[in-house]
């Protein structure tokens, strides 16, 4: 016999084995799987939108947000007339966005300049150019005429800081060792404000292009850089978004990764319900089809007691030669042979309990028929005759009706 003391042993062994992988079977089983898989897709998607939503508030700020400042050289041209320039603008300009325009001369302290005393400052702001195409029928010729549409015109004066000659020289010869070793220079910068405020009307025609200066003295003056400064006067959340751009690229951010995944999630929620009574529909569909087909299987084996697939009317089929022809009997026929058997059992059990019952009492009832002289008149077993009779002539009449239809 073996030693039940092993078995007892590799028992305890099992159990600790299995109890210690218990863990391990429940974190690769698969409803931690379907976890690990919704997981995965939660935190993928949520970190998909969140750059989604990153890269959304980058172009939403530098759409909707214009630069601060826009700075701009004109090219100054001399020669006849008054001196003039054109500068090009980017496209950071928009409409309904309210800016200051600064007008910016770099003048050196010559004495024509210092003689000129007050001048005007002309700028203009040009929107996009126009082109118009003029054709001739007789030259067979067409010329092209390019023209600028003047969106705003500002006129200021502008006149070099007076000086007497005693704070000039005082002024000159304190600055002398920086003049000297060129870190300073005998000219004077003038900041003049062209436009305070000026707005844009919607629409990209109405954006400035190009701005165009024009400096009206009486004498000729000399000029070491002539430059426009635009700057745009923020307010309400263009202030806060340009002033506070940390904040509110972290709060924005979070509301469009926000607004995002709740839009995730109820699209989400939508086709998984949709999916899941699709699912139950076609389970539905297929587990009442499997019913059918199984109770069509059940019904293909042959059972010759039963009489589902029986049919009501009778029906006889000729054979070959001098054969019986087949007759095969109805539903109302089988159950009229059945209920003619019934009958038929019932009257031979009738008839056969009274001599059992007779016979069981014989040797108790010899003595008592003996003395009595009691006889049986034999009524019941006449009664029995005459229904055993009848059940045969309906039989009989069946039969015949039978032969008949055959």
């Amino acid at each position: 016999m073996d030693d039940p003391k092993p078995r007892g042993g590799s028992g305890l062994i099992t159990r600790a084995v299995e109890t210690a992988l218990l863990p391990i079977h429940a974190a690769v089983s698969k409803p931690a799987q379907r976890a690990y898989l919704g997981t995965f897709l939660f935190a993928a998607a949520s970190i998909l939108l969140f750059c989604v939503s990153s890269v959304a508030y980058t172009l939403f700020y530098y759409n909707y947000v214009p630069q601060n400042s826009v700075e701009r050289v004109v090219h100054m041209q001399f020669g006849d007339g008054h001196p003039h320039g054109t500068a090009h603008l980017s496209t950071s300009l928009t409409t309904l966005q309210p800016y200051d325009i600064t007008l910016t001369l770099h003048l050196p302290r010559t004495p024509s300049n210092l003689a000129v005393g007050n001048f005007m400052l002309d700028l203009s702001l040009l929107g996009p150019p126009a082109t118009n195409t003029a054709s001739s029928i007789l030259s067979s010729s067409s010329t092209t005429n390019t023209t600028t549409t003047t969106l705003a015109r500002s006129r200021r004066p502008a006149i070099l800081t007076y000086t007497s000659p005693v704070v000039e020289t005082a002024h000159t010869l304190s600055g002398l060792p920086w003049y000297l070793m060129g870190w300073k220079s005998e000219s004077e910068v003038l900041s003049v404000s062209m436009f305070e405020g000026v707005e844009f009307a919607k629409g990209w025609a109405n954006v400035p292009q190009s701005v165009r200066v024009v400096v009206e003295a009486d004498e000729k003056m000399q000029f070491y850089e002539v430059g426009v400064r635009i700057i745009a006067k923020l307010g309400g959340l263009r202030w806060i978004l340009y002033h506070h751009r940390v904040l509110s690229f972290v709060f924005f951010t979070t509301a469009f990764w926000s607004s995002s995944m709740v839009s995730m999630a109820l699209a989400w929620f939508a086709v998984s319900t949709y999916l899941g009574s699709s699912t139950v529909g076609k389970t539905e569909s297929e587990s009442s089809g499997n019913t059918i087909k199984r109770e069509r299987s059940d019904s293909d084996a042959f059972d010759p007691t039963s009489m589902e697939d029986l049919s009501d009317t009778s029906r006889t089929f000729p054979t070959l030669g001098r054969q019986i022809p087949l007759h095969f009997s109805g539903r109302k026929d089988v159950k009229k042979e059945e209920e003619i058997k019934r009958e038929e059992d019932e009257v031979l059990r009738s008839t056969q309990v009274q001599p059992l019952a007779a016979e069981a009492d014989d040797e108790e009832d010899d003595v008592s028929v003996e003395t009595s002289g009691f006889r049986d008149s034999g009524i019941g077993t006449g009664l029995d005759d005459e229904r055993l009779a009848s059940v045969q002539r309906r039989r009989k009449a069946l039969m015949n009706g039978v032969d008949r239809g055959a």
